[in-house]
């Protein structure tokens, strides 16, 4: 039997995973002293509260290789292969981590390297939960999983610098001045690190933008898991774009599912971002 195990960079919490029958590994998460496993003591609601109330950025870390090994060894102990599902190498060294726990179990552990982050890790993930459906093998599904994954992309659009500036990503005078004309940057994942792809200038040019890169990327692929994220404490922005871009899901879907982002991106986004993963179509 394939299992399929994932890191909470997915934005998967732990009651999810146990719906989609897969397994969490959480990303250690501090603010101050105070420490906690992402989705799975912590909630991602309780993330974003914590996170407007505190002056400081909390902090994730990496998961170590011990903690990998120790969950291979759980999931391998009778005779299942595992198809590991991680945050971009380039963002983390998790998957550095994750590989070298792998080697020790030769070919029961495969491990992926996703190239993205938050709602584009998750589409990955539920489409290896597909071809495990299909009845495809551990290697065969981390081999589809590599050809398919550089077709996914990840677009935010964010309210507010603060937070980028907060973690030393922009300067104060960049985050200045986006604040005082009310900038709203795009950003995406390319080639496995976050790249600001675009700026307007309110929240209407935003979703509008947004959109315009969406058809740019080649538009998606509907027959692909498709998702859309959002963060904070409130779902009005997300609303907010979902009406602004009804012409991109009329006529192909009812009801575009939607997410809460977690610790690990939320941290550098901050509230009231949306974001929208697929698999472009060309």
């Amino acid at each position: 039997m394939v299992q399929i195990l994932i890191d909470s960079a997915s934005d998967i919490d732990e009651s999810e995973a146990k719906e989609l029958k897969i397994h969490l590994m959480p990303v250690e998460v501090r603010f101050g002293e105070e420490s906690f496993y992402d989705g799975v003591n912590l909630s991602h609601k309780q993330f974003f509260e914590k996170l407007i109330e505190s002056s400081d950025l909390p902090k994730t870390s990496q998961i170590n290789e011990f903690r990998w090994e120790e969950e291979y060894e759980k999931l391998t102990e009778n005779g299942d292969e595992v198809v590991v599902i991680t945050l971009s190498s380039r963002l983390s060294g998790t998957y550095n981590s994750a590989k070298q726990a792998a080697k020790k179990f030769g070919e029961k552990v495969f491990v992926v390297d996703s190239l993205n982050a938050c709602i584009g890790e998750r589409i990955l993930c539920l489409y290896a939960i597909r071809l495990k459906e299909k009845g495809l093998s551990a290697k065969e599904i981390a081999r589809e999983l590599d050809d398919k994954k550089n077709k996914i992309q990840l677009l935010a659009l964010l309210d507010t610098l603060k937070y980028l500036k907060k973690g030393g990503r922009i300067s104060s005078v960049v985050a200045f001045t986006g604040e005082v004309f009310s900038i709203k940057p795009v950003v995406s994942v390319v080639g496995g690190e976050v790249k600001l792809v675009g700026k307007a200038i309110g929240s209407k040019k935003g979703n509008n933008l947004l959109c315009q890169l969406v058809e740019k990327c080649g538009g998606i692929d509907f027959e692909m898991p498709y998702t859309l994220g959002y963060s904070g404490l409130s779902d009005a922005f997300l609303q907010k774009y979902l009406s602004d871009s009804a012409s991109l899901w009329q006529g192909h879907t009812k009801n575009v599912p939607a997410y809460m982002i977690g610790s690990t991106i939320g941290t550098h986004v901050g509230p009231n971002a949306i974001a929208v993963a697929f698999f472009a179509k060309n």
